[in-house]
């Protein structure tokens, strides 16, 4: 506990009454903090500290990267402005070295104004000369890593936009017109001047500094695939000491990465975007030391050996695997659709794709909360949206509230009991056949871009006989997994382990997993703790 005299030393609480001195004494959190501990974080509700010992440094997310954009020494404050506008944080607090601070609540905060008037006028104007310095701050734009050249319908050059976006690349795009010659879209040009005609991902990957190659062959934890499931599981595995490794095909945030937005995710009353959710897993996950390596793919577990094969015949070494690889978009089964495929037909949707739904007539085939989400996101661009359901209804598969937004929202239009069973065009979508199935009338729409999202199925053909998976392809876990004829060990395989010792499957892959973020999240964290169990009986 603090005490009056301690206080009597800090400048600003020199002149105070006594009675404010004694107050404050009783009422502040006295807080000890280790270097690196943090005790604020930007988005944090307001609260007022004073440093009494060693150092304090502010940081700030900006363009994506935590930044330190200041210090605080003894006697200096933090949350002047949360205090003087009632807003959250804009920056975060940590310890630099071994540091003391004491924090007022804002009714500690309050209270103490009315005893001392001269306090909340001093933070006041603490609060302005720093406002105006983060709002320049704030302000700074990121320094493209690369420009990328092309037409704007191009199936490569919107790969590439969507996978330097999702692994928060900034950079430049920069349409040209279609008949422009060139060997191969899209073109990457760096800030030296140099281009690339046509590079494949890994290449992109390459050019602007994304990790695609595994520091070392041996881990404790390799973790296959970085949607919210394997993420969690990684900022939970690092934290606790284990050396981790997450490999993923494309780009953080998995399926979730690419909603537009989730509505019933804990903690984000307003909703949050599957990018930005995907981000700050990531970073976490970054900075408490996993390593996060994209454009790679496991191409062969061998439990046996505790061998993971890597695309090109790599291998590594870990004793756990967790599986969490998600699901694909299942395909239409329209004839010659996969023609038009980046050239106005999408599977799945992305907040990138703003640019090729912009002022343009289009069609969402799907009835999951992922098309209503979606349908929502691309009515603020499009000329129209039009929701194509096969069912009778959005009730069976829609959340309420979607279903709610949408029948509020007049430029979307939802077609019930309507199946897309043709598509047109010549280098790019140009219309689509529609046939209603109530009155059997198939009609041609002029729709230039359609996105599917008719549900997605389990990829797990390329794993070992010792994994079993259901008539579905799902794997099973836990009890499920004791059940198969792959289980041979005396002992009951952990909740979400498979029918192979040390190897976990977790969210979307696992067979009788709850399709929600929130629980891909949790089986994450489960999974770690499983995991050291399994680690502690290997031993």
């Amino acid at each position: 506990m603090i005490t009056a005299a301690e206080l009597r030393g800090i400048k600003a609480f020199a002149q105070l009454p006594q009675a404010a001195i004694d107050y404050l004494a009783t009422s502040v959190e006295d807080i000890h903090l280790a270097p690196g501990e943090y005790f604020a974080h930007e988005g944090d509700d307001r609260a007022f500290f004073v440093v009494i010992d060693g150092r304090a440094e502010l940081t700030k997310v900006v363009n994506g990267e935590e930044r330190v954009i200041g210090e605080r020494r003894p006697g200096m404050f933090f949350g002047e402005v949360p205090m003087t506008l009632s807003t959250p944080f804009p920056a975060s607090g940590r310890a630099a070295e071994p540091t003391r601070i004491i924090r007022l609540d804002p009714q500690v905060f309050y209270t103490l104004a009315s005893m001392a008037p001269s306090v909340p006028a001093f933070v006041a104007s603490l609060a302005r000369r720093y406002l105006d310095w983060l709002q320049a701050v704030a302000a700074e734009q990121p320094e493209a890593a690369a420009r990328v050249i092309a037409p704007r319908s191009d199936a490569a050059t919107r790969e590439a936009v969507v996978f330097l976006t999702r692994n928060q690349v900034p950079f430049d795009r920069v349409t040209i017109p279609d008949e422009v010659d060139a060997a191969a879209y899209p073109i990457i040009e760096l800030p030296n001047g140099r281009r690339f005609e046509g590079p494949a991902l890994r290449e992109i990957a390459k050019l602007v500094g994304l990790e695609i190659e595994p520091s070392s062959g041996r881990y404790d934890v390799v973790i296959l695939g970085a949607g919210p499931c394997g993420l969690t599981a990684a900022v939970n595995a690092a934290a606790e000491g284990l050396r981790t490794l997450v490999i993923e095909c494309l780009a953080p945030g998995g399926q979730a990465g690419t909603s537009t937005r989730i509505e019933n995710y804990t903690g984000f009353p307003f909703g949050i975007s599957g990018d930005d959710l995907a981000s700050r897993a990531l970073r976490q996950a970054r900075r408490l030391g996993a390593e996060i390596v994209v454009t790679r793919t496991a191409e062969a577990l061998r439990p046996e050996r505790e061998q993971i094969v890597l695309d090109g015949g790599e291998t590594l070494s870990a004793p756990v695997v967790i599986i969490s690889t998600g699901v694909a978009w299942r395909r239409l089964p329209v004839p010659d659709i996969d023609r038009f495929l980046g050239n106005g037909v999408f599977y799945g949707a992305a907040r990138s794709d703003s640019t090729v739904a912009r002022g343009a007539d289009i069609a969402i085939v799907g009835a999951g909360n992922s098309a209503g989400q979606a349908a929502i996101f691309f009515s603020r661009f499009a000329r129209s949206v039009t929701l194509l359901v096969r069912g009778e209804s959005l009730d069976a598969s829609m959340s309420r509230y979607l279903i709610d937004q949408i029948a509020a929202n007049e430029d979307i239009r939802v077609e019930t009991r309507s199946e897309v069973v043709g598509v047109h065009g010549e280098r790019s979508l140009q219309a689509v056949d529609v046939i209603d199935r109530a009155t059997g009338e198939t009609t041609t729409r002029p729709y230039a871009v359609l996105f599917v999202m008719i549900g997605a199925d389990a990829v797990t053909d390329w794993l070992p006989a010792q994994i079993a998976r259901d008539e579905h392809h799902y794997i099973p876990t836990g009890g499920d997994a004791a059940a198969t004829p792959q289980w041979t060990s005396d002992r009951r395989p952990f909740g979400l382990e498979t029918s192979a010792p040390g190897i976990f499957a977790v969210g979307d892959v696992r067979s009788g997993s709850v399709k929600r973020v929130a629980a891909a999240v949790g089986e994450g964290g489960m999974a770690i703790a499983q995991v050291h169990q399994y680690l502690a009986l290997a031993r």
